[in-house]
């Protein structure tokens, strides 16, 4: 009952601001873009405004930049969505949580000719043509960093696996909805298992994929004892089930004989985080100090947990370039301009290189 009257009075609230920004934008005589983001609430997505901002003062449009409070409150954003269409933008940039909740607003934009590029995850599977280009991270490839980095640490603990004294690694993911986040978890879970394939004694028969089905391919192996990835989603995107989903595998690190973490996102790095004393309970426990964790992304806590060695490291995008392309894409669209999907990049950070000039760019807090 308090959640929907929250979202309520969220909703109300953006539609008595409608009128007021279309007036803005119409006294400024500078073209609109709207950029509708997943959230406002991480650090990362403060990033994106940084660069999506820079972007419009560059290009000389107006914006504004809106995300929902939490990646779970799907229609707040389409209500955002619905207001900033109200607004006549020149052009949208869209970060959406549910494809098919905006598919209306998609036909309507592409009815009337107006540029949508997606950012971050973007728009996975939106109808054809409605999505001009793509700002976003290669997560597939970005995450595989991750599993090659994790792998070089537990190549000799994998060959010694036996189906008597199986190993595990886990992934922990915030949701299998997003299609950022299911290409991580994808991309991690096959690199591993191809480096498995490839340069070790064992075979595809070993592996077994286990946990949320969103990410077990029908090609996925299932029947494997002597390596077990699991793939781990917590009950809901709050901090709390992430904190427990964390818990619950930090209970099992003896008993299922667990080598490695990998976070796919600041949600689940958090709720490690929250689970271990800021990471600190990772090292300080004999039966923790030997697994290999990752996160993804960056923010201040995470970066204390690899520049202590909480973390063997991190993969890091980059949210200012990915807010800065959406808006740059956004505005070539509007003046005609050819565009086509933009690669902002990743890369992976430890306490060796985090200061280094290519890296600490990317480290947001």
């Amino acid at each position: 009952m308090k959640k929907s009257l929250v979202i309520l009075l969220a909703l109300i609230v953006l539609a008595s601001f409608a009128p007021i920004f279309a007036q803005a934008a119409a006294e400024s005589g500078k073209p609109y873009i709207a950029v509708v983001s997943k959230g406002e609430q991480h650090d990362f997505w403060q990033q994106v405004k940084l660069g999506a901002n820079a972007a419009a003062e560059k290009y000389a449009v107006d914006i504004t930049f809106e995300g929902p409070p939490s990646e779970s409150d799907v229609q707040i954003q389409v209500e955002m969505l619905n207001n900033a269409m109200a607004k006549k933008p020149v052009a949208i940039a869209l970060a959406a949580l549910n494809t098919s909740s905006v598919l209306d607003q998609l036909q309507e934009t592409k009815a009337k000719g107006i540029p949508v590029i997606g950012f971050d995850s973007g728009v996975p599977e939106a109808p054809a043509g409605s999505i001009w280009a793509n700002a976003s991270t290669d997560n597939f490839n970005a995450a595989g960093v991750a599993a090659q980095k994790m792998f070089d640490v537990i190549k000799g603990k994998i060959e010694s696996a036996t189906d008597a004294k199986p190993v595990k690694i886990v992934v922990m993911n915030q949701d299998a909805s997003g299609e950022s986040l299911l290409s991580r978890g994808k991309g991690f879970r096959d690199t591993m298992i191809d480096l498995i394939v490839t340069q070790t004694k064992l075979t595809k028969n070993d592996i077994k994929v286990t946990g949320n089905v969103g990410y077990i391919a029908a090609n996925s192996p299932t029947m494997g004892k002597k390596v077990i990835i699991e793939m781990v989603v917590p009950a809901s995107a709050a901090m709390t089930d992430a904190t427990n989903a964390s818990q619950a595998v930090l209970n099992k690190i003896v008993s299922d004989n667990i080598l490695g973490i990998f976070c796919s996102n600041e949600a689940t790095v958090k709720g490690l985080l929250a689970a271990t004393n800021d990471g600190a309970t990772l090292k300080s426990n004999a039966a923790f100090k030997n697994v290999v964790v990752l996160g993804f992304d960056s923010g201040a806590a995470q970066k204390n947990a690899v520049r202590e060695g909480y973390f063997f490291g991190s993969i890091t995008q980059d949210p200012y370039s990915i807010g800065y392309k959406a808006v740059e894409l956004a505005y070539k669209a509007y003046k005609g301009e050819k565009v086509s999907d933009v690669d902002t990049g990743a890369k992976f950070y430890d306490k060796t290189n985090m200061n280094n000039a290519d890296i600490k760019g990317l480290l947001y807090d």
